[in-house]
């Protein structure tokens, strides 16, 4: 069993510039701007033959606003569920007020910590520790956590030898990964509250207040899944802060990491074009999508009528992903969207056989030939599955490369309809292949063509 270890300090002490080191990952965002991070983020250390998990917070400062209070209580339930607990301080700054607050505070509440005095990269540590050992602290472990520099005594002196199954890697959980994304204050943090039956994100009514990409694992009907907490994405021409583009990027990288992904829209506000720039992104990296309109408990009819004459006009092309309403905040339609996010990821994991393929082919093709190209028609031989997320099919024949966009999309309709596909894409692959049988069949099975391979082999030799 890892034990937890909680990162906490002032702002911009470097409590995730360590994180990041423990883990080997950037997973939490650095810059030299405080208050960067806000909600909880999990991570594991396996390092120096230690293992442990670790939770990075966000800075404690004076509570002067709803986000401040937030974050203060996101740090009291790390410190509550941890086992051992690390207070970080710049040793650049010295021993400032706000140090002795948080300290004060620690001790008023009996919990143990350990001060960890972080930034000597080029000093001696223990020049630069020494006006800390003034606050009687259990023990002071001066470290530079850019660069590791002191990292191993503080775990070795913490953390018992790691057994053998401890370091082993970390296995692939299985979880169906659900990116949430959206504009900023849609609803996000409060949706993933309303599923988890918890506060485990800060929410407030400010734009921005989620920063980081935050993971969090959760249970629904028997299944697995991680929520993946995402930064509110703007308009390019509205992005102007170096921490709000560092945000978008996390944003889209847990796009291309998830299985689905829910797009959370405030029906107040309507389905804006970047609305729709977020779910072509999703779309073009293949991901299973859910439409999330959310706030329809302060919705008028209005509302509605604009919605969807703007999804009927405008967004077309989301026909095949399901459109839920929900209220997050008054946990209205929660079922209903997580029903859909299991369908998605169904359609989004298709696995067929190249029989069952290939009968439906034959069936569009019967229905529908394709069409002819400078007197010459376009043959459809075969084809078979080329992977899932998305559902991606390899399209075999003759001139394929000149087949139009349009009988491109009535496949892609037939096949949706013939194997009930929701909420995913679907690719073509496109192969041209002069087969000397097409006389005989146009489509030919997986066994088929194995025959025909061998005789045509024989006939060589």
């Amino acid at each position: 069993m890892r034990p937890l270890i909680a990162l906490i300090g002032r702002p911009n002490v470097g409590k995730s510039t360590l994180f990041n080191f423990l883990t080997r990952s950037r997973d939490a965002l650095v810059a030299d701007f405080p208050g960067l991070t806000r909600d909880r983020k999990y991570g594991f250390c396996d390092r120096y033959e230690r293992s442990c998990v670790v939770v990075d917070t966000g800075g404690i400062a004076d509570q002067e606003n709803e986000l401040d209070e937030g974050m203060q209580a996101q740090t009291d339930l790390a410190i509550e569920e941890a086992a051992i607990v690390l207070l970080l301080v710049d040793s650049k700054q010295g021993l400032v007020p706000e140090d002795l607050n948080i300290i004060a505070d620690l001790r008023k509440k009996s919990i143990n910590f350990y001060l960890v005095v972080n930034k000597i990269d080029s000093e001696n540590a223990a020049t630069a520790a020494s006006d800390f050992y003034q606050i009687s602290a259990d023990e002071v472990f001066p470290i530079a956590a850019r660069t590791g520099r002191g990292v191993q005594p503080l775990l070795e002196a913490l953390l018992p030898e790691a057994s053998e199954e401890d370091l082993l890697p970390m296995t692939d959980s299985g979880a169906t990964r659900i990116a949430v994304i959206g504009r900023p204050n849609a609803g996000k943090s409060t949706l993933i509250n309303a599923l988890l039956r918890e506060d485990r994100l800060i929410t407030s009514a400010i734009p921005g207040t989620t920063r980081d990409s935050v993971t969090i694992p959760f249970e629904f009907d028997n299944h697995q899944y991680e929520l993946i907490d995402t930064a509110g994405v703007r308009r390019r021409v509205k992005v102007k802060e170096t921490v709000e583009k560092f945000s978008i990027v996390q944003t889209l990288s847990s796009v291309a990491s998830a299985h689905v992904v829910i797009c959370v829209v405030d029906l107040l506000e309507g389905l804006a074009d970047q609305d729709s720039t977020l779910l072509e992104i999703a779309l073009r990296e293949g991901r299973a999508c859910v439409l999330a309109i959310n706030k329809t408990d302060s919705a008028s009819k209005d509302d509605y009528t604009v919605l969807d004459y703007t999804v009927d006009t405008k967004y077309r092309y989301l026909t095949y992903v399901q459109k839920i309403n929900i209220s997050a905040k008054k946990k209205i339609g929660l079922k209903k969207l997580m029903h859909a996010v299991m369908l998605a990821n169904k359609s989004a994991a298709l696995d067929v056989t190249t029989s069952e393929l290939n009968k439906v082919l034959e069936r569009a093709v019967i229905a529908n030939p394709p069409p002819m190209i400078h007197g010459r028609r376009i043959k459809l031989r075969y084809m078979h599955q080329g992977g899932s997320y998305p559902p991606t099919f390899v399209l075999f024949g003759n001139q394929t490369n000149k087949l139009p966009p349009t009988y491109l999309r009535y496949l892609e309709n037939h096949f949706r309809k013939s194997f009930k596909l929701v909420g995913t894409p679907v690719r073509f692959l496109l192969r041209n292949s002069e087969n000397p049988f097409a006389g005989k069949r146009n489509i030919l099975t997986a066994r088929q063509l194995k025959k025909r391979e061998r005789i045509m082999k024989h006939k060589r030799r």
